[in-house]
């Protein structure tokens, strides 16, 4: 009988200590240290694993070898893109929410060596005509500045890749400085336009195709004869981007007017058929562009360049340099060079 119970007391221990020791076996494959030492705790209070340590040294095992994410990001992949904001073409801000369109500007000095103290046309058979009664004499400098704005009348026209805006641009040349005739506006320019644009986006290796916008633009100054100047035009305006560089190729056609009614028949001999935007973005907020068109069969035409520096907020410095015909319809038939410099106001 005694025999019996030390038998049994045997064989007691024996399982005790080999399910202490299966136990034991449950924390080892846990290759984390101090998460096995809690094992072992674990098992030293309770007498049983928490989890089981398959799974803990699964979900471990997996956290070790999970990429993590990296503190860089790829600047190409952050950084916005100058067409595609001014356009929307990579995201919808909804219909008639006031947008710039063309840089807002107010350049103080504006300085031209060539200033047009009579204007003529060949509408006026080349007649000089005063810039206005009771003004003979027109400074060298003056005030300049522009406004421009859009908005977006329907958005998804067709598909979710056109948009359909209403665009108008006002530009003013203020004698501000000539006191001597109360500092009369010597021309003003008015734009309205009507533009479809449509999101591209084709890699074509060198550089992307972003969009193509076709337009319908009116533009005067305004006046009676025989200062009025007006014409209406179509164009197509392509736009292409690679990083902070973008191209815009915008050919156009003329409406032809009867010879009774056109106040500048010769105009395309000096405004040419189309223009080309070169802009070049500085990771410091800079922007450098360069504006250029020309009639290869008159060889007229003209090349402007703007600079813009970041001051504080969407107020930048900004410097103007122009060169050629048609710094406005006033004198587009007045080859001259002009320097302004002032501020902008751009997002």
């Amino acid at each position: 009988m005694q025999g019996s119970k030390i038998l049994l007391f045997c064989v007691a221990v024996a399982a005790h200590a080999t399910a202490d020791v299966g136990l034991l076996q449950q924390c080892k494959p846990i290759a984390d240290a101090k998460a096995r030492l809690a094992c072992y705790d674990n098992l030293d209070q309770t007498g049983t694993a928490a989890k089981p340590p398959e799974v803990r040294a699964e979900t471990i095992e997996k956290s070790n070898t999970a990429p993590r994410p990296s503190p860089f990001t790829d600047i190409n992949q952050s950084a916005s893109s100058a067409l595609g904001d001014q356009w929307e073409l990579d995201q919808k801000k909804g219909t008639f929410a006031l947008r710039t369109y063309r840089t807002n500007y107010f350049l103080p000095i504006s300085y031209s060596d060539n200033r047009n103290q009579h204007p003529s046309s060949s509408a006026s058979s080349g007649q000089q005509i005063p810039l206005a009664q009771g003004v003979d004499v027109i400074n060298d400098t003056e005030a300049k500045f522009q406004l421009s704005f859009k908005v977006k009348a329907l958005e998804s026209v067709f598909s979710d890749r056109a948009d359909f805006w209403l665009a108008y641009t006002q530009k003013s040349y203020w004698q501000l400085y000539n006191r001597d005739y109360s500092a009369p506006f010597r021309e003003t320019n008015y734009e309205p336009e009507g533009i479809l644009s449509i999101r591209t986006d084709l890699d074509l290796g060198i550089m992307k195709w972003r969009f193509l916008n076709l337009g319908l633009a009116h533009q005067s100054n305004g006046r009676s004869n025989p200062l009025s100047r007006s014409w209406n035009r179509v164009y197509a305006d392509f736009g292409f981007e690679k990083d902070n560089f973008s191209l815009e190729v915008r050919p156009w056609y003329r409406f032809k007017e009867s010879e009774g009614t056109d106040d500048n028949p010769d105009l395309l001999d000096f405004m040419g058929h189309g223009d080309v935007t070169a802009r070049y973005r500085f990771a410091s907020g800079q922007e450098l562009s360069a504006l250029m068109r020309q009639n290869f069969r008159t060889g007229n035409g003209a090349i402007q360049l703007d600079w813009t520096y970041p001051l504080t907020g969407n107020l930048k410095a900004y410097l103007q340099v122009f060169s050629g015909y048609g710094d406005n319809l006033l004198d587009y038939n007045r080859r001259q060079n002009v320097l302004g410099f002032g501020i902008a106001i751009s997002p």
